[in-house]
């Protein structure tokens, strides 16, 4: 019926089900048939597959048939996917594009005519090298790291959040990664060569009013305690804003502590070095300062608060 390839069917199912679309199957496997026909019977592979089964998800996702999309005079707001497609951004077909389709998805713009990565302009590979480390917090890259970045920029840098934020969880046993540990439990992770961690999950706490829980467990032997946000709890106590490590001007707390000082306001520019924040913790004190020129944007913590690690503190911007 609808000329699906096999390992696309299982994919594009999860998909419709993520969407809320899991009851309305047939009607995605017939909008596919459709979105097929309307492409000119096109080669269905990675990624050419994936384009047609976006646009049948949203054909059915906004109740829109066949011939919405192929009237000249209707407007749609095609997916990215489906425009750098009709742009010749994934090549050429072998039949050509079907020219009244490809005219409404360019709605103007003018698509390419020869093999696309014959017009890419040249890479500067140290370049790219500078933005994978930046992307990665280090130094050191590989290859196959620059080649991702520049091949899937958008989706590498997500890569690289997930990768600064959580580690390198391809270590991790598969059950582990999509389901996590019952109480008990024990696995262990080979970090690197001649490396390996013995995880035994003990415990979980009871939500705390910010809506945490304290996780228990043993790292090769020696307990370890860590708090960690539990999503479907609701906090009944006052939460504090994450500092977002990927944005440059957002100063958090580097270890739980009590605010002591506060020495900025709103509208204050700030030089690299500044005092921003006094932090009390065992007794010793430390001074958050700035790390760039700018402006404090926000000032969110006050004398007396109780910090854990990473909480916001300042909003910096940058100066005019």
């Amino acid at each position: 019926m609808h000329e699906m390839p096999g390992g696309q069917y299982t994919n594009l199912r999860q998909q419709a089900a993520a969407l809320g679309l899991g009851a309305r199957w047939p009607e995605v496997a017939s909008a596919y048939a459709d979105v097929n026909r309307m492409f000119g019977d096109v080669i269905k592979v990675t990624p050419t597959s994936k384009v047609v089964g976006y646009l049948a998800l949203m054909m059915v996702s906004q109740n829109l048939a066949a011939h919405d999309i192929e009237a000249p005079d209707t407007p749609i707001s095609f997916p990215d996917s489906v425009i750098s497609f009709f742009r010749g951004d994934v090549g050429q077909p072998p039949g050509g594009f079907p020219e009244a389709l490809q005219r409404k998805v360019l709605a103007g713009a003018q698509p390419l005519t020869e093999r696309p990565g014959k017009s890419l302009a040249p890479v500067d590979i140290e370049a790219a090298r500078g933005e994978v480390a930046k992307h990665l917090g280090r130094q050191r890259v590989s290859e196959r790291e620059i080649a991702s970045h520049l091949m899937y920029p958008q989706v590498f840098a997500d890569f690289a959040v997930g990768r600064r934020r959580f580690g390198d969880v391809s270590v991790l046993p598969t059950a582990t990664f999509f389901y996590g540990m019952e109480p008990g439990e024990e696995i262990t992770a080979n970090i690197e060569r001649g490396k390996t961690l013995v995880i035994r999950f003990l415990a979980l706490g009871d939500v705390d009013p910010r809506g945490e829980r304290s996780v228990f467990f043993e790292l090769n032997g020696q307990p370890r305690t860590i708090k960690m946000a539990d999503r479907n709890a609701t906090p009944s106590g006052p939460v504090r804003a994450k500092a977002d490590t990927d944005n440059p001007g957002h100063v958090g707390a580097p270890m739980p502590s009590v605010v002591v000082a506060v020495a900025v306001e709103p509208k204050q520019r700030v030089s690299t070095g500044d005092p921003l924040v006094t932090l009390e913790a065992m007794k010793m004190e430390t001074t958050v300062r700035a790390e760039r020129d700018g402006v404090v944007v926000e000032v969110v913590t006050r004398i007396g608060d109780a910090l854990e690690t990473g909480d916001l503190l300042v909003v910096i911007d940058d100066a005019d």
